[in-house]
């Protein structure tokens, strides 16, 4: 199933039902007075994520979506009841903007949150709310207002845990499957990965956490470059990075100097995000360029964890300084002179 993170779509809701004009005729009152019903008010067009869904395929195929009309007032007072809402589903992480001015509506982070993306006309009155003491009579009712419409635009940004980060062929989609069940596809050349793919991570003594592996980052991607242009707003909302380095490049250091850049460059607050840089591919590299590369990593102040993700070398250990990090975030301690529990 391919992925989609941002569509264009356009809603109506429901018009509101006409008024009736209407008067009682019954055997003995021969002119009786206005007894027409009120016309129902229109359906809105509700938006509402769910986890049910991961990406924005389904508006591939749909691409409008109307709500019901209120239905028209009746004689006897018989009040038109309230058009059916239209409710349309998007995926957790969905941003809702205006597609003219690009204002963002509303931000669904979390399951079952709604946001009414179009509300439904008033209906009409019927012809007993114009009557008056010098008009018992009134031959008049009101047509239903218009629902609102518009053209929308709805852009997913992914909600993970911790976030895969690095060059191309880094050996991302190789870690992902080993700290988690996902089975995204690995080869050895870029652009391996062509859509985020989502694992999930089981810990000791904690609560699983969402993993998601972003497609590799090139020099240029703020700007549209290669593939991490499309994908960077998916890292926007990790609360970790794991910043996935290829121990036998010839150049590391450069490597990771050019992803920190770009990320910079997206969003200056993702370089203070909290981070853990991981070499991989220790099995094929030579052992003093690991330590040398090590050092001058934690030289930088950087936290580094050395493994394999082809041999598995080193996983048990990532996975217990991702739960610590994890424990430090839920759990932050209290600075100097900021008891949080003071005594009684």
């Amino acid at each position: 199933m391919a992925f989609v993170d941002q569509a264009k779509f356009h809603v109506k809701a429901g018009d509101g039902g006409n008024g009736c004009m209407s008067f009682r005729r019954e055997k003995y009152v021969p002119r009786g007075g206005p007894d027409g019903g009120d016309g129902g008010r229109g359906g809105n067009v509700i938006i509402e994520c769910t986890t049910r869904m991961q990406s924005l395929i389904d508006f591939r195929y749909r691409s409008h979506f109307k709500a019901e009309r209120g239905v028209h007032g009746k004689g006897k007072d018989m009040h038109g009841r309230k058009g059916k809402d239209c409710i349309m589903y998007v995926p957790v992480g969905s941003i809702i903007k205006n597609d003219e001015t690009g204002e963002v509506l509303a931000d669904l982070r979390e399951p079952g949150e709604r946001f009414v993306a179009a509300v439904g006309g008033k209906g009409g009155l019927g012809n007993p709310h114009f009557a008056s003491g010098t008009n018992r009579t009134p031959r008049i009712a009101t047509k239903g207002k218009e629902g609102e419409e518009r053209w929308l635009r709805v852009e997913l940004k992914l909600i993970a845990d911790i976030g895969l980060v690095g060059l191309p062929n880094a050996g991302k989609s190789t870690l992902l499957s080993r700290l988690s069940a996902a089975n995204p596809k690995v080869a050895s050349y870029p652009f391996t990965t062509l859509e985020p793919q989502l694992g999930v991570l089981h810990l000791k003594h904690m609560e699983s956490c969402i993993i998601a592996d972003i497609p590799g980052l090139i020099e240029g991607a703020h700007e549209g470059v290669g593939l991490g242009f499309t994908f960077l707003r998916h890292i926007e909302r990790t609360r970790v990075l794991l910043h996935i380095l290829d121990a036998s490049s010839e150049n590391p250091i450069e490597d990771f100097e050019v992803v920190e850049k770009e990320l910079k460059a997206y969003k200056k607050e993702l370089v203070e995000r909290t981070t853990l840089l991981v070499l991989n591919k220790i099995d094929i590299a030579e052992e003093e360029d690991v330590t040398a590369l090590t050092a001058e990593l934690e030289k930088r102040g950087h936290q580094v964890c050395k493994l394999s993700g082809l041999t598995g070398d080193g996983i048990e250990e990532l996975k217990e300084r991702i739960a610590d990090i994890l424990d430090e975030l839920n759990n932050p301690v209290a600075e100097d002179g900021d008891d949080s529990n003071p005594p009684d």
